[in-house]
């Protein structure tokens, strides 16, 4: 996630972001204006009379406008979504360590540090899961059969939490916490998977097809339709003009995209590294005396 100082104008407006989006542009600006002056000269060469009328595309403009506020107000509410997701995991983790804190003897490390290790392999598994891949070199080691287990299971984080409880039950079995504890302990692992499996949802849920296609369509239709509102009226400039009008709605439309999935590497996608450093920060503060 980029960060960057929202007061600071001149910054925000020549930011190497906005050059990317128009670098990624550029062929169809070129395209599309090149059409635009072809328009332009064809009607002025061959002398074409015909009357222009900026109200049709005026209404279409307002309704694509529509069009592209919900796609963006969609797009932007499954990455907040996805923040409020990875903000629970913050506390349920935060939650556990402090109960794990609370309810075993300052004695038992050992547990104390496996606990530790497992919920931050969870965190780092979880945010690789839905990148599509897990890294084995951002977890901390437990044991080989821990290791094998990994390996061995699509599903990384699953596996992980399914170690959880069983560890949960064999200090139950042994003593070392009551029922009643266990009980208590055992609401913040579920919740590992409840966040978990929201956030799969936001990740494979894409917006439906049909509404992406025919924005797009529409989009299209607008752009190469718009220079025969105002070729009469600027002429060559409409080039330019066409050209910029396609830029605005395009990149609207590229930032949707972008946010839809915001679990990713990209600029505007969460934090979720340094999310799961913070948590991994935390729950050893809290564990690892």
């Amino acid at each position: 996630m980029k960060k960057y100082n929202p007061h600071a104008w001149v910054t925000l407006i020549f930011h190497a972001y906005s050059r990317d989006i128009l670098r990624q542009l550029f062929p169809a600006m070129i395209l599309i204006a090149g059409f635009s002056a072809l328009l332009n000269f064809a009607i002025v060469y061959y002398e074409i009379d015909f009357e222009h009328n900026l109200a049709v595309h005026s209404l279409l403009g307002i309704v694509l406008g529509l069009f592209l506020v919900f796609r963006t107000n969609g797009a932007y509410d499954r990455w907040w979504e996805g923040r409020k997701h990875w903000g629970s995991l913050v506390n349920t983790c935060r939650n556990f360590a402090n109960k794990i804190d609370a309810f075993l003897d300052p004695e038992l490390q050992e547990e104390r540090v496996l606990f530790y290790r497992l919920y931050s392999n969870f965190v780092f598994a979880m945010k690789e899961h839905l990148r599509e891949g897990v890294k084995y070199e951002e977890m901390e080691h437990i044991d080989d059969d821990f290791k094998k287990g990994l390996e061995e299971h699509d599903h990384k984080p699953n596996y992980i939490v399914s170690v959880i409880f069983k560890h949960l039950n064999r200090l139950y079995r042994e003593k070392k916490i009551s029922g009643d504890q266990l009980i208590v302990i055992d609401q913040e692992s579920r919740e590992l998977l409840d966040i978990l499996g929201a956030c799969e949802r936001i990740k494979n849920t894409p917006i439906p097809y049909s509404y992406n296609l025919f924005l797009k369509k529409f989009v299209f239709i607008y752009i190469t339709t718009l220079p025969l509102a105002l070729v009469l009226l600027y002429g060559y400039y409409s080039a330019a003009i066409t050209a910029l009008m396609f830029y605005i709605l395009a990149s609207t439309e590229f930032i949707a995209e972008e946010i839809e999935d915001p679990f990713g590497r990209d600029d505007n996608d969460l934090p979720t590294d340094e999310l799961s450093a913070k948590i991994k920060a935390n729950i050893k503060e809290i564990l690892i005396k």
